[in-house]
């Protein structure tokens, strides 16, 4: 077994068609041993070794928790904390973002929706407005570069 605490390791081996059970060590002088043992002790050395395991990942848990802070927290957060200033500049850039999509004619708004809140292709919208793909993405192409030019603007 793999386990950095262990003083000891368990093996086995099949000779001739017959099981073998180990456990080897090292003594206090350093000299290693293996001794041939029944399969009742090897199991129970088995047994031994996986409640030893269970007890060490559960005070690993048990510590871990209790040294969990506010920032070690926020560390391992799938999405992290803003500060109230990002929240804030995030806030402004949305209503920047929402009064530029506005701004623009009713065509492009609605073709501008479709396409990047919708995830609708030029093609799938041209079908639903009965006009050529090229026109939807000259539309597009218009209304992204008003609103970029509006969100420059608030920078």
């Amino acid at each position: 077994m793999d386990n950095r605490f262990d003083t000891y390791t368990l093996r086995t081996e099949v000779i001739e068609g017959t099981k073998r059970y180990f456990v080897c060590f090292k003594d206090g002088q350093g000299v290693f041993h293996e001794t041939e043992v029944s399969p009742i002790v090897y199991s129970a050395f088995c047994q031994f070794v996986k409640t030893e395991r269970n007890l060490q990942r559960s005070d690993e848990r048990h510590i871990e928790q209790s040294d969990l802070s506010d920032e070690l927290l926020s560390k391992r957060a799938v999405h992290p904390q803003k500060s109230i200033e990002d929240i804030i500049a995030d806030a402004e850039w949305a209503n920047t973002l929402q009064s530029a999509i506005a701004e623009l004619s009713e065509t492009q708004r609605r073709r501008f929706v479709l396409y990047y809140y919708s995830e609708l292709t030029y093609k799938q919208i041209a079908e639903m407005e009965g006009c050529s793909h090229v026109a939807v993405m000259r539309s597009l192409e218009k209304a992204k570069a008003a609103i970029e030019k509006r969100i420059k603007n608030l920078k």
